[in-house]
């Protein structure tokens, strides 16, 4: 008889069923993420633990788990400077421009040090942000060290998954044989390479807020918001109400800030033309939507950074930053 593979007991526990099935603990799911990222899960198995997961829903525990793993082969640099606010970027564009990309610069051109991480690829049709950065003449990291150098020259820096933890790319890219996102996507979200004390998140579907911010707490992050975003990128959406969910030194807060435009101002942009970006930036190009989505956004971050006493505040300050800009800097 052959023996049981280490890996087959982690997905057992999540597999069995509705009645004997239960959640990985933090514990089990830091073992099952060190066996994944060593390469010791043989691909059907990998499958399986992914596809049970993804139907299932992963929970706040297990997603804790797989964070603390990832973070034991993903140590800061030694010199590395105090970032100030995490930014992920893992769902592409395909609605809208990724004007969220000029509300992480917009913060950086005013002091905040922002890490923005991400992938692309795994969905055609989308705008990802390294293309989109790209554009603006803003190469992408190759490296942790060379994240920690751009954001001491620039207090900003984008670092692709492939560079971040490559082997996790590859599971993401599983996408177009597994025929579904997995909760790779999820897990991705929150490693917080750099350890910032502030982090923003944003989903598709709202289930997650609660996921987002429960694993949170868990990992003893000082300070996170989660909303639903445009197309699933931190990117708020001007022409709606939105609830934004924070965590502040473990207590849960939740904020309604109004829609910035009248209702009906949601529209699907018919023009995804990256030089775009510098020309909204550079006020060649008035989109009223555009500068309600990127202050709307800096916006939430001033918020959860503390910049801002209300939403009111957050928004009028993003503003004023906006409108001053220096339309030279791209």
């Amino acid at each position: 008889m052959n023996a049981e593979h280490p890996f087959a007991q982690y997905v057992r526990i999540i597999g069995r069923g509705p009645n004997l099935s239960r959640p990985l603990t933090e514990e089990e799911m830091i073992e099952a993420t060190r066996m994944i990222l060593r390469g010791e899960v043989e691909p059907l198995q990998l499958g399986a633990f992914l596809c049970v997961l993804r139907v299932r829903t992963e929970d706040p525990g297990e997603t804790a788990g797989f964070i603390r793993a990832v973070r034991e082969v993903l140590p800061p640099p030694a010199d590395a400077p105090a970032v100030d606010l995490d930014w992920s970027s893992y769902a592409g564009k395909a609605r809208h421009m990724p004007w969220f990309l000029l509300s992480a610069l917009l913060l950086s051109k005013n002091g905040i040090k922002v890490f923005m991480h991400g992938t692309e690829g795994h969905t055609a049709g989308r705008i990802y942000a390294r293309e989109a950065l790209e554009s603006l003449g803003i190469a992408p990291a190759l490296s942790m060290e060379d994240a920690a150098a751009k954001i001491r020259a620039h207090n900003f820096a984008f670092l692709p998954l492939e560079h971040l933890v490559p082997r996790l790319q590859e599971i993401m890219d599983l996408k177009s044989i597994l025929g579904l996102r997995s909760p790779i996507n999820t897990f991705t979200r929150m490693m917080n390479p750099f350890r910032a004390p502030y982090s923003i998140q944003s989903i598709f579907h709202p289930n997650y807020r609660e996921i987002h911010r429960d694993a949170e707490k868990l990992l003893g992050q000082p300070h996170m918001c989660v909303f639903k975003g445009e197309g699933g990128e931190i990117e708020r959406r001007p022409g709606k109400p939105v609830m934004v969910e924070s965590l502040h030194d473990g207590e849960y807060i939740d904020e309604e800030w109004p829609a910035l435009l009248a209702d009906g101002a949601y529209r699907e942009d018919e023009n995804l033309s990256l030089p775009r970006l510098a020309a909204v930036w550079r006020g060649e190009e008035e989109d009223a939507y555009a500068s309600a989505a990127i202050a709307g956004t800096a916006a939430i971050a001033l918020r959860l950074m503390g910049r801002a006493q209300s939403p009111q505040e957050a928004d009028r300050l993003a503003r004023s930053m906006w409108e001053s800009r220096d339309k030279d800097c791209l």
